[in-house]
Order: C-alpha cells, then sequence, then structure tokens
C-alpha cells in the first residue's frame, strides 16, 4: 500500500455557501426544479468565495453543485419517488446516493452582494453548495431519444414529493448513519 498514491485519491470539497429555502426538511420538496419554476430561493455564498460572483448575473440559469447532508448513502438500488420499482441509484435521480451529490437547474433572479436569488427550488434550507456553473444551452441541452424508466413516469413530476425513503434519520436517537 502506498500512503502518498491512497492520499491522492481523497476527496474533500468545503463548502462555497448555503441554500436558503422555504423547505426546512426534505419531506415534501419537489422532486426537480421543472416541477418548481417559480418557487424562490437563495443560494448565500461566504465571503472568501465572493469574487468568484463576478460576471454570474449575465447568466439566466445556472447549476447548483450541492451535499445532500439528508440524504442516505446505503442502497445501490432505490425505489425512486416517481416509481414503485426499484432502480439502480446511478438510473435515478434520488438524493440517497454514494457521494450525496445534488444538482439543481435555477434561474437567476438577481445578485445581491453575496446572495444569488433565483427561482426553482427542489433544496432543503441549510444545504451546503460545494459549486455553481453557468447553465449554457450549447453545452448543456442534449436530444434524447432513450430516457429509460422515465419516459413512462415524467407525467406525475409536479404532483410528486419527496417524502422519507431518501432520509436520514436525524433524531436524538439516530443510529451511525447520521447525516453528516
Amino acid at each position: 500500500m502506498n500512503p502518498a498514491k491512497d492520499e491522492a485519491l481523497v476527496v474533500r470539497y468545503q463548502p462555497i455557501g448555503r441554500v436558503r429555502s422555504a423547505y426546512a426538511t426534505p419531506e415534501g420538496v419537489p422532486l426537480q426544479t421543472a416541477a418548481s419554476p417559480d418557487q424562490p430561493v437563495r443560494v448565500e455564498i461566504d465571503a472568501a468565495y465572493l469574487d468568484g460572483l463576478k460576471d454570474v448575473e449575465g447568466f439566466d440559469h445556472l447549476w447548483l453543485f450541492t451535499h445532500l447532508h439528508l440524504a442516505r448513502t446505503e442502497p445501490l438500488e432505490v425505489t425512486p419517488f416517481l416509481d414503485t420499482r426499484t432502480h439502480g441509484v446511478f438510473a435515478t435521480r434520488s438524493p440517497a446516493r454514494p457521494n450525496r451529490i445534488g444538482l439543481s437547474l435555477v434561474r437567476l433572479v438577481r445578485v445581491d452582494g453575496a446572495t444569488l436569488h433565483c427561482l426553482g427550488n427542489d433544496l432543503v434550507d441549510g444545504t451546503p453548495v460545494l459549486d455553481i456553473k453557468p447553465y449554457v444551452p450549447r453545452f448543456d441541452v442534449r436530444e434524447a431519444g432513450r430516457i429509460g424508466w422515465f419516459a413512462d413516469r415524467l407525467q406525475h413530476l409536479e404532483a410528486a414529493r419527496a417524502d422519507r425513503r431518501m432520509t436520514v434519520d436525524t433524531g436524538p436517537d439516530a443510529g451511525p448513519h447520521r447525516a453528516g
């Protein structure tokens, strides 16, 4: 075993800010921002990263990369909110993922200092933000002929909401799988 090589494989992220949302818990959160295009959400950026916001107001939409701190990590097969059958986690948009990385496409309304005011909310208040990237249609839009099991389930998106099946128990008696 080579300790230097093993250390190079360790991944650590420092949040650059936090989400401010009307949703206090994961239960009831829309499944994707497409299901809540007019729901406000704020992103408060830490002062150390303020210079990174230069020119961000020139974009209509932003990708938010988040740490889904209240999601479980154990299952590699999940029953997603839009289906009743299990699927491999990598064939879903489930928050219960090996690394709990979230991806949300939001519409930027305005920048007020270190606060991004956005629309399209599928995040819980306090969610750590890991990174922000501009949405560029030429880079991000692809025609897709195959969308797997989603093809038969997308008509339920607007009505579907998150429940507790993907959430870590964070109560006082929570066991070793507490949210991080």
